[in-house]
């Protein structure tokens, strides 16, 4: 290893936090650092095809590890990754965006350099980054060890980007490593708001006479799924949202599906609307994760935050989310609100699919019981040799899928197309659906897959996706990276048809042959194609990942009609649509 400086110090802190990629793409003003990168004993670089790219593939590298960390050099690099720096700051993903800047020297002068704006003033990326970031900091050779620190333990409490701006000569000013672990912040709950909670918690659920649970993303970001299993495991009747997926066991039995506002299945509606007393755990609604904020959850609500509880006006601040969980967990089983556990066999692990129900059709539900077990068909769809069409692909897919898969679903059909089937225990489904960037998916499995390469990872992503971000490609397959690449081909933009503009020429993309594209950038013999025109060549494909050991990249062109849409996508377009036109005179 190189000398002790202030880059060696940041890879220790980022290699003592867990990382070990650090992905990008080299500038002039980073390249004396990544001579470190390369000697350093734990992190290893991963060069990308662009900036955003390898920002999205820090995003999903932190989603499995828990950090993730880019570097990109001033202005240019910066400003190409921004978008995917915006993309984890708005889904709560803490990323590291290192910057390497012009030399401190350079900066004093105000001169005109490249990859500035050519006014002098260096300040204009950081002040942009500051929008889209958590924590900043600006490094000098007497602040570095400080700010760096600070950067890396404010990102990891506060589940956001942090950013540091690292001039070329800091980067190699000497530094000692660090002496000491990296002290993050205490996240111990207050007693006192616990007891206040317990007693007002235990007050509503004494007269109820039923109780369901709504989880969703924030669960897995604060790091509180133990806990949640915890008090799922006693019966609870529960629901996740759409964003949420896969925080909860959708084989269980308790288990009623997404909730997405008036779009949910009846039995989904009913768990979370019909009850005495509903508990919302890491729920951020959304216009699309909410059928457009068409919500209407029960007056008594107990709705977990990450660091503090609501119930009505009253809020108990200081609360860890897996500490609330405990005690509401608590509060069930010496209040007799305890299910029978879930029979294994009766439990639902496969690909079936619910219809979405459209706001004006949704059937009257029947009140929820105090424990119900909401039996849910989840069978497998058989091949078929018909004409493939939205329907058939995600039945085949989900058909497909198995424990511990780690599956990444771009926004779009293959997100929404998905969003209504089980999925086997153990798997990780991820998409993007706040900031709902398309194109985020490809190098984004980069990254996951990278974080755990123990897993068998599905990237699902349409063609007007793929095209935005397909130069990844090339380096999954220089990683030598074994995966499943479903790519849809349905000839353009089909979420934007169903919202507006079905056959409209601004919806349609430039056509590629996507068998051939894969051949370009596979010099080596790593890949496999495959095009599918049916249910049974889907299926044929992941049946030849798994005869190749798992140690190939199987590309799957799944060719379905331009004009299709998955019904849950459908019911979403429609209200998207009204919402768009929707005038507050």
């Amino acid at each position: 290893m190189g000398e002790a400086n202030v880059t060696t110090y940041l890879l220790d802190r980022l290699a003592e936090a867990g990382v070990e990629r650090l992905f990008g793409v080299p500038g002039d003003f980073t390249l004396a650092m990544l001579d470190d990168v390369e000697e350093h004993p734990t992190i290893e670089w991963v060069g990308c095809a662009n900036e955003l790219g390898a920002g999205y593939a820090a995003d999903g590298y932190a989603r499995i590890r828990g950090l993730g960390a880019v570097c990109t050099t001033f202005g240019v690099g910066e400003l190409s990754a921004i978008n995917a720096i915006a993309g984890a700051y708005a889904e709560h993903v803490p990323v590291i965006h290192v910057v390497g800047s012009p030399s401190t020297a350079t900066q004093a002068a105000g001169r005109a350099t490249h990859h500035t704006l050519g006014d002098g003033d260096f300040g204009h990326f950081a002040r942009m980054a500051a929008e889209v970031t958590h924590a900043q900091g600006l490094l000098t050779v007497e602040n570095a060890a400080a700010e760096i620190d600070r950067v890396i333990r404010e990102t990891l409490t506060e589940r956001r980007p942090g950013y540091l701006l690292i001039p070329a000569d800091v980067a190699k000013a000497s530094l000692p490593a660090p002496d000491a672990p990296l002290a993050l912040e205490d996240e111990a709950s207050d007693a006192a708001s616990l007891a206040a909670l317990r007693g007002a918690a235990a007050a509503a659920i004494t007269d109820a006479s039923s109780v369901s649970l709504l989880a969703g993303i924030l669960v897995h970001r604060m790091g509180a799924e133990a806990a949640l299993h915890d008090l799922l495991a006693l019966g609870v009747p529960h629901a996740v949202s759409l964003w949420g997926r896969r925080v909860v066991d959708e084989s269980s039995a308790h288990y009623v599906g997404p909730y997405i506002g008036a779009v949910s299945s009846p039995e989904a509606l009913a768990a979370v609307e019909d009850v005495d007393v509903l508990i919302t755990v890491g729920v951020q609604f959304t216009d699309l994760m909410s059928g457009f904020f068409s919500q209407h959850l029960p007056e008594t609500t107990i709705e977990i935050g990450p660091r503090s509880v609501r119930m009505g006006d009253e809020v108990f601040g200081s609360v860890a989310m897996s500490d609330a969980l405990a005690v509401l967990g608590e509060v069930l089983e010496e209040g007799g609100l305890v299910g029978d556990a879930p029979d294994a066999d009766a439990a639902g692990a496969g690909g079936g699919a619910a219809d979405p129900v459209e706001a004006a059709e949704v059937a009257p539900r029947a009140a929820a019981s105090r424990l119900p077990v909401v039996e849910v068909t989840a069978e497998a769809a058989e091949p078929a040799d018909a004409p493939l069409d939205q329907a058939a692909l995600w039945d085949a897919v989900a058909a497909r899928l198995r424990e511990g898969d780690l599956v990444i679903a771009d926004q779009g059909t293959s997100f929404y197309g998905m969003g209504m089937h089980r999925m086997p225990h153990g798997v990780t489904f991820i998409g993007q659906p706040l900031w709902a960037a398309i194109g985020y998916t490809l190098p984004a499995l980069l990254g996951a897959a990278l974080a755990d390469r123990s897993r068998r990872p599905i990237v699902l992503i349409g063609d007007g996706a793929a095209q935005l971000t397909i130069a990844e490609l090339g380096t999954l397959i220089r990683d030598h990276v074994p995966a499943i690449v479903v790519v849809v081909n349905n000839l353009g933009y089909t979420v934007e048809r169903a919202i507006h503009g079905l056959t409209a020429e601004y919806n349609d993309i430039a056509p590629w042959n996507w068998t051939a594209v894969v051949k370009a950038f596979d010099p080596t013999g790593f890949t496999r194609s495959v095009t599918a025109r049916t249910a049974a060549d889907v299926t044929g494909a992941f049946e030849q990942y798994d005869r190749l050991g798992g140690r190939r990249l199987v590309f799957i062109e799944a060719v379905v009609p331009p004009l299709d849409v998955p019904p849950l996508l459908s019911a979403l377009a429609e209200q998207a649509s009204r919402a768009n036109a929707r005038r507050d005179d």
